[in-house]
């Protein structure tokens, strides 16, 4: 018996995070990843799926199914604070063009929501223009546009604000559109990139209305294994290196989680800072209960690192690619690929599962279904 549920396209797929967290009220009816490995983790997740490995700009829109939603996290490191910067045309980040023209080829089957998602460096790239630009392209097709700045910290264990910009064509059910902006989903940078928009463009634009989420009830030692295997640990020469690398006051935290004899993990980034004119590397620990931000594994610099202190004792590993998949929200039964690293970079350039499951229920299903009963999870 066919589905009653709506239905989406995943573009830019990598391992199906925005299926898992649209799963139970849209069925995907198509995805698309350039990464042949990405396309493996989404196949051994997703076997029914039809999933196109190859370049978005190679696609044939003719070929597409139908759907109600098309969800797009195209890639980030063109726009990225931590990345070359280089804009929305550049040649990664340059792909939400390839994306685009898909939507445009598929005419009067194009799906009437559109997600996509992003750095909340979009907003600052080339002073605005790329907010601007991609606003107004989704503005000059009909859509009803606006976005929202979440933060997954607010639902997962890891500090991962990222920017989702929502079209719509077609009427707004009651209840979704607010009068004014969230300071919550709406902050300062996002308000005033919209104030830049041209006139035309912001007779578009529309606040949506959403509920704050309940009180997250993890933090990062709950989702972390107490005894991983023990070719994970590090030396005690690499672990004395880092916090000696670290400035006096993230020295002071480690002092301070040593003379506590409970179990305790920090997560630790090392960064780049300048310091008297220098660039200095740093390493830098949090003991809030949230992990940084996670990255793909392209280099030392992008690793996060557990230091764990426990009894006087203080030993240095990194975050294993499971403990990363419970991060963005991935149960344990979700299929990583067998190598870290590739698992790591599934993870990594992934989609936080809870905020995709959030905006799902309260925002994109009302969307899909004019504001009728919500599909049932």
């Amino acid at each position: 018996m066919p589905s009653a549920r709506p239905s989406f396209l995943e573009f830019f797929a990598g391992g199906g995070m925005a299926h898992v967290g649209l799963s139970g009220r849209f069925d995907c009816a198509f995805a698309n990843d350039l990464d042949p490995m990405k396309c493996a983790a989404y196949c051994a997740n997703f076997p029914d799926v039809r999933i196109e490995q190859g370049d978005v700009w190679n696609l044939a829109p003719a070929a597409l199914p139908t759907a109600n939603l098309a969800w797009a996290s195209f890639p980030c490191q063109d726009l990225s604070l931590a990345g070359s910067r280089r804009g929305l045309n550049a040649p990664r980040s340059g792909a939400f063009w390839g994306f685009w023209n898909v939507i445009e080829k598929l005419g009067a089957r194009a799906p009437k929501t559109i997600v996509i998602e992003n750095v909340a460096g979009l907003l600052s790239s080339h002073n605005g223009r790329d907010f601007t630009v991609l606003i107004t392209e989704l503005a000059d097709a009909g859509f009803r546009v606006g976005a929202m700045l979440i933060d997954a910290a607010l639902f997962s264990p890891q500090s991962r604000p990222r920017l989702f910009i929502i079209a719509h064509k077609g009427r707004i059910p009651a209840g979704l559109e607010a009068e004014s902006p969230d300071p919550n989903f709406h902050p300062s940078k996002l308000r005033a990139a919209v104030e830049a928009l041209p006139d035309a463009t912001h007779l578009a634009w529309v606040w949506w209305r959403l509920p704050q989420p309940t009180k997250r009830n993890a933090d990062l030692a709950s989702l972390l294994d107490r005894n991983p295997p023990e070719a994970m640990w590090r030396s005690a020469a690499a672990t004395a290196k880092l916090i000696g690398q670290m400035a006096p006051l993230h020295r002071q935290r480690v002092e301070a989680a040593l003379e506590n004899p409970n179990w305790n993990a920090g997560a630790v980034f090392r960064r780049i800072r300048i310091e008297n004119r220098q660039r200095v590397q740093r390493a830098e620990i949090r003991y809030d209960g949230l992990a940084g931000c996670l990255r793909t594994p392209a280099g030392g610099s992008s690793k996060q690192l557990l230091l764990v202190t426990e009894k006087g004792n203080v030993r240095l590993r990194a975050v294993s690619a499971r403990e990363a998949a419970r991060l963005m929200g991935l149960d344990d039964n979700y299929r990583l690929p067998a190598a870290e690293t590739s698992a790591l970079k599934v993870v990594g350039d992934g989609v936080s599962v809870p905020v995709v499951r959030w905006l799902g229920e309260h925002l994109l299903a009302p969307l899909a279904t004019g504001g009728s009963a919500r599909a049932a999870a």
